[in-house]
């Protein structure tokens, strides 16, 4: 059994982007005729994990690629997060009752709003052999994280730390992958146009 059918993808998606200043919400934001969240969903499904798990909250993203045909879904699950403004904690455990429920032996974890995290990146640290894997870009960490199931039930339930929490308790099982592509994500409309200039690049 392959890496990336024995792990579940989760692409954390549930935040009201409150620091972002523009007219409408971050991920929907558009880069190169495609949305913020689009970019990053595309790269996720063309990594070939057998199940996707996208987690929403402040805005229902499944809607806006109901009609977009480019985009083959037959792996991706929709969940929505109703308690998604207690933090990203609660958007993470909605993603690992989905991955237990498929029997999963890890997740690999990451950011809707990460839009320049590319294929490979998702593809190497999925294929990690640590129960504790983390993309790193230019030495410094970033996502998507891969927990090994050994280790959800350290995860915390609730606030804003997700599976970075691991990385103090657990050092000593961390992995740090060498990634190409940027771990930037769109917090303000000025990271939006670094993104903008990022992406019309080809990214590897």
């Amino acid at each position: 059994m392959s890496a990336r059918v024995s792990t579940v993808a989760i692409l954390l998606a549930a935040g009201g982007g409150s620091r972002f200043a523009g007219s409408e919400h971050k991920l929907t934001a558009q880069i190169s005729g495609r949305t913020v969240c689009a970019w990053s969903l595309q790269h996720l499904i063309d990594a070939d994990f057998e199940h996707i798990v996208v987690i929403t909250g402040a805005v229902d993203l499944s809607k806006s690629f109901q009609t977009t045909p480019e985009f083959d879904l037959s792996s991706v699950k929709f969940v929505h997060n109703s308690l998604w403004q207690s933090g990203l904690a609660s958007s993470l455990q909605c993603g690992l009752t989905v991955a237990k429920n498929l029997g999963a032996q890890a997740v690999v974890v990451g950011l809707a709003d990460q839009p320049a995290i590319p294929t490979s990146a998702w593809i190497q640290v999925a294929s990690a052999e640590s129960p504790l894997a983390v993309a790193t870009y230019n030495g410094v960490r970033g996502n998507p994280v891969r927990v090994h199931a050994e280790l959800w039930a350290m995860l915390p339930e609730t606030g804003d730390d997700g599976a970075r929490t691991l990385f103090k308790s657990h050092h000593d099982l961390i992995e740090e992958v060498p990634c190409t592509g940027s771990a930037l994500d769109v917090d303000t409309t000025q990271d939006l146009e670094e993104l903008r200039l990022l992406l019309a690049m080809p990214i590897k």
